[in-house]
């Protein structure tokens, strides 16, 4: 049912118009398909504990690397346990250098926090984006100049930079070591410890072998909801072949460009630039025109997406990869050959993460809903204010119910994988918002870890004044949440 305003058809247009890029099904795959049968039984035998710690944070993306530094500031011991050799996921290591808005229509930042902290210790030349006097302007020129530049929509210039993620990396691993976050590199989590309907830990891979991480609370990080579902917790996963928030894809950089010349190009020749795309069509099959990055002289391409292919499904992720290498290299050679500022280009990075938008999302105690849109209500247990798809709408009001399992407990849930309806998870899985849901996860695991509470029986006014004094943005409400026990208790 469509939120009176605007239509999820519209939405999904207007999205698609900005993201320059085709989305294909997936057809052929390389390699035939696998022929395994049977089973192998694995002997029962002891696993070595490797630490013991208030707080595990499972997976350092966006939303773990918050969670661990939000919870480390409470006075936990924190261990965040990751898969690659870095922290900031696909900020980073999924090349998704470019940060979705953090402004309402107003220009006023309303995902503070963290992601502030973070972005404002990058050295300058580390990030581009428009000057804070510009965030909310209308003007035309201004609007048409920044959505060139990722930094505009719908007329409006919104605070959306672009990053250097080597610096993101470097930034991210340094705050957390400062705040006492124990940092546990190429170590993949495998199964979650589960005692009487409570997460305990987790069993992880790494190069050591099998070994555990116990902990009082444990924030799930991955994503994809690894742990909470293999906990046993409900969850949703109603991915929708053909939208371009379901679909995958790795990214990938070109490095000897001239963005100007580029820029300029899109700008003034518009009829040429159609000619290029359909030229670029009917040469490659499949077609995306490249983002600005933090520098003139490197293009990022974030496709083109592809839907049909599930991030659960090994062989699938396998075809996206040899798919993308292969779009990265036609790609090049097609922009050198037709695109000005590009005649010197040659292929630079292909992310080393894969690029997933959707797999699981988490059923929650409450969730963020289409039909808040249109209310602008302030939720008595806001952990954080997202901004809103369009400025039909208002800031959106994010419950800390969204990250607590229905029917798990010793887990909170934070980043992409929150319960929330399909239509909502388009804008919640964003990287902001993926630091917005970690800092409340962790800030709220530190607090249960300090109190011996579950995290569902979490005092709500202590965590929202917890956020407050991490420089998180709440709105003001008229009252207050002592807890959650399946449903609100309020507490006039």
């Amino acid at each position: 049912m469509d939120v009176p305003g605007v239509s999820v058809k519209e939405v999904r247009q207007n999205e698609n118009r900005f993201l320059s890029s085709d989305i294909f099904e997936s057809g052929q795959y390389v390699f035939p398909r696998r022929n395994g049968e049977g089973v192998l039984r694995e002997e029962a035998r002891d696993i070595p504990v490797y630490h013991r710690c208030d707080v595990l944070v499972v997976g350092g993306g966006p939303s773990g690397t918050a969670a661990a530094l939000a919870a480390a500031r409470t006075g936990a011991e924190v261990v965040v346990l990751e898969r690659y050799n870095h922290l900031g996921g696909l900020s980073t290591g999924g090349v998704v250098i470019w940060i979705d808005r953090m402004t309402d229509w107003e220009g006023r930042q309303v995902i503070r926090g963290f992601a502030e902290e973070v972005l404002g210790r990058l050295p300058p030349e580390a990030v581009a984006g428009p000057d804070r006097s510009l965030w909310g302007v209308q003007d035309a020129e201004l609007a048409k100049y920044w959505r060139l530049r990722t930094s505009a929509f719908h007329g409006i210039v919104t605070w959306a930079p672009t990053i250097d993620p080597e610096r993101l990396k470097l930034t991210s691993q340094e705050m957390l070591i400062e705040a006492g976050v124990r940092i546990v590199f190429h170590s993949w989590a495998a199964t979650p410890v589960v005692e009487d309907g409570a997460v305990k830990g987790v069993v992880f891979e790494s190069k050591e072998g099998r070994q555990g991480i116990m902990a009082k609370v444990v924030v799930d990080c991955t994503c994809d909801g690894d742990v909470f579902a293999r906990a046993g917790a409900d969850f949703e996963a109603d991915i929708e072949e053909g939208d371009v928030h379901h679909s995958m894809n790795t990214g990938f950089m070109l490095g000897g460009v001239d963005m100007e010349t580029w820029l300029n190009f899109r700008a003034t020749q518009e009829q040429a630039f159609a000619d290029f795309n359909t030229l670029g069509r009917e040469t490659l099959g499949f077609f995306q025109t490249p983002y600005v990055s933090w520098r003139n002289d490197i293009a990022l391409f974030l496709g083109p997406r592809q839907s049909g292919l599930s991030a659960l499904n090994v062989d699938d992720m396998t075809e996206v990869e040899i798919r993308s290498h292969r779009f990265m290299q036609s790609h090049c050679e097609f922009f050198r050959k037709n695109a000005p500022g590009f005649k010197d280009a040659y292929m630079l990075l292909s992310a080393p993460q894969l690029g997933v938008r959707h797999t699981r999302r988490l059923a929650g105690v409450g969730r963020v809903e289409r039909s808040q849109w249109p209310e602008g209500k302030v939720l008595p247990d806001e952990i954080g204010v997202s901004p809103s798809v369009s400025p039909k709408f208002p800031v959106i009001s994010v419950p800390y119910r969204a990250l607590v399992p229905a029917r798990l407990n010793g887990l909170l849930a934070a980043g992409r994988h929150i319960s929330c309806d399909a239509n909502s998870h388009g804008f919640m899985r964003e990287i902001p918002q993926c630091w917005l849901t970690g800092q409340a996860a962790g800030a709220a695991a530190g607090i249960a870890a300090n109190r011996g509470v579950t995290p569902r029986d979490v005092n709500i006014a202590e965590l929202q004044t917890t956020l407050q004094g991490q420089n998180v943005f709440l709105q003001r409400t008229d009252r207050r949440v002592e807890r959650l026990t399946g449903e609100l208790e309020e507490i006039s």
